[in-house]
């Protein structure tokens, strides 16, 4: 998808699901099968408002963004390896992606703008609409803005900053140049703080006890990440605060915490039958000589686990294949389910564990040294460790960095970007692999993107 192509637009039954598919210009429109409607009708009810809403949810560009910035987060960190010979990864392994790069330009970059685009569309028919209820109005604004919000804030992290559009107009879109980071980061806050305002604390839906629609907490939890990526620590720890002391979460056993019923669960992505996105990252066996999955962790990542570490032997395991030993994520434990044999896991989006994390990151950036040993424990606990003997603001740092790649690795790139926001990118990478540069912090902006807009600029080391 291109930031600057032309889009059509139309509702899928099953749910009213409103696509945002990307074309060239049209001149002739064919009607609409039976079993579409226009999408001037979608917002007319709020039953059809929210069937075109939740497929959002489901919607492949949402969850390819997700999982593929998941994966190759991992590859440019320290946290994956593949085992593939595909030249599009190994440039990521490398740290060495080229503008050319068809996976980062798809998938990380086109994946996050078509579902940005789905986002604007859902909001102007929303704005639109003379038949919708005010709660009903305000429950999918503030979805649609908490997932834009997400998209842009994976983005800038990224690339730097990015065209920022909240239009539907397609040639409106056409030549937008890159705004600041700074900017980027103004509309993830704004959407954010909207998305909070709008949304109800309970969860809303026939299947609110899972909790897979975005709720106040959800927008909170997400608004507590950016505060501390920008580095506005008592906000973050202010945000984290209120999901920690909401009463509605509580930190649940290893192997509980990504089951979809986990009373740790913040937000968590439904699946048709109950195996997550996420399962690939293992194979169906750990029996000698099966090949292992195509992203694996590195060898060096398990040696960071403490002795009694418990998270090591509950979300890693290892396979053997041609005597070289791999190891695997190994959170998500149901490999495939059907109608018949359903499985008991979700995506998880955002959870309480890393909650704790931001806290405590912010509020050892506050020099509340007992504060922040009081969370980082509460991790530590959980894992089967004993409290942490880092007493300094240094040390705690240290340690909290520790624990956030030991807790939340194999979800999205928290890893990645952690290694950059926190200014030791070039340290741990630089000795790891030889071919890094500092400039490759960023991800380049695809070429085929620069070619249909002369407006966008390529980021440093690529030109």
């Amino acid at each position: 998808m291109k930031i600057n192509s032309i889009f059509f637009k139309k509702i899928m039954a099953l749910g009213l699901v409103l696509m945002a598919m990307s074309s060239c210009k049209k001149f002739v429109e064919a009607d609409l099968a039976n079993n579409l409607i226009a999408k001037e009708d979608a917002f007319n009810t709020d039953n059809s408002a929210t069937s075109a809403t939740l497929s959002l949810y489901s919607y492949y560009s949402t969850l390819d963004h997700l999982r593929f910035s998941t994966r190759l987060g991992g590859l440019l960190a320290d946290e994956l390896q593949n085992t593939e010979s595909n030249a599009d990864l190994i440039q990521f392994s490398q740290n060495v992606v080229v503008p050319t790069n068809a996976v980062a330009t798809n998938n990380v970059w086109g994946y996050a703008y078509q579902t940005i685009r789905y986002c604007n569309l859902i909001l102007d028919g929303i704005g639109r609409s003379t038949g919708m209820t005010t709660p009903v109005k305000n429950q999918l604004s503030g979805e649609a803005k908490f997932f834009r919000a997400l998209m842009y804030f994976n983005l800038v992290n990224f690339y730097g900053g990015v065209p920022i559009t909240s239009e539907v107009t397609e040639l409106d879109n056409a030549f937008k140049p890159r705004a600041t980071v700074a900017e980027v980061y103004a509309q993830v806050f704004s959407d954010l703080k909207d998305a909070q305002n709008l949304l109800p604390a309970t969860y809303v839906g026939s299947s609110a006890a899972l909790k897979v629609r975005v709720n106040k907490w959800a927008a909170i939890a997400l608004l507590a990440k950016v505060y501390l990526y920008n580095k506005e620590y008592a906000n973050a720890e202010a945000e984290a605060t209120k999901v920690i002391g909401s009463g509605t979460y509580s930190m649940a056993t290893l192997s509980n915490a990504f089951i979809n019923t986990s009373s740790e669960t913040i937000l968590q992505l439904s699946t048709l039958f109950g195996a997550s996105a996420f399962s690939t990252y293992r194979t169906t066996s750990s029996a000698a000589n099966v090949a292992p999955p195509t992203y694996v962790l590195y060898n060096n990542f398990t040696k960071d686990f403490e002795l009694n570490d418990n998270r090591k032997t509950s979300w890693v395991d290892s396979t053997t294949f041609n005597a070289v030993k791999y190891y695997r994520i190994n959170k998500y434990k149901v490999q495939s389910a059907t109608a018949a044999t359903l499985g008991n896991e979700y995506t998880v989006l955002l959870r309480l564990g890393e909650q704790y994390l931001i806290r405590a990151e912010a509020r050892a950036q506050q020099s509340n040294i007992g504060g922040a040993q009081d969370d980082i424990n509460v991790i530590r606990t959980r894992a089967g460790l004993g409290n942490t003997t880092a007493a300094t603001q240094s040390a705690l740092l240290t340690a909290i960095a520790k624990e956030r790649k030991l807790e939340l690795f194999g979800e999205y790139a928290n890893r990645w970007f952690d290694l950059k926001r926190t200014g030791t990118a070039d340290a741990v990478l630089g000795a790891l692999k030889p071919t890094w540069k500092t400039t490759a912090q960023l991800l380049p902006i695809g070429a085929d993107q620069i070619l249909l807009n002369n407006k966008l600029t390529q980021n440093p080391g690529y030109n």
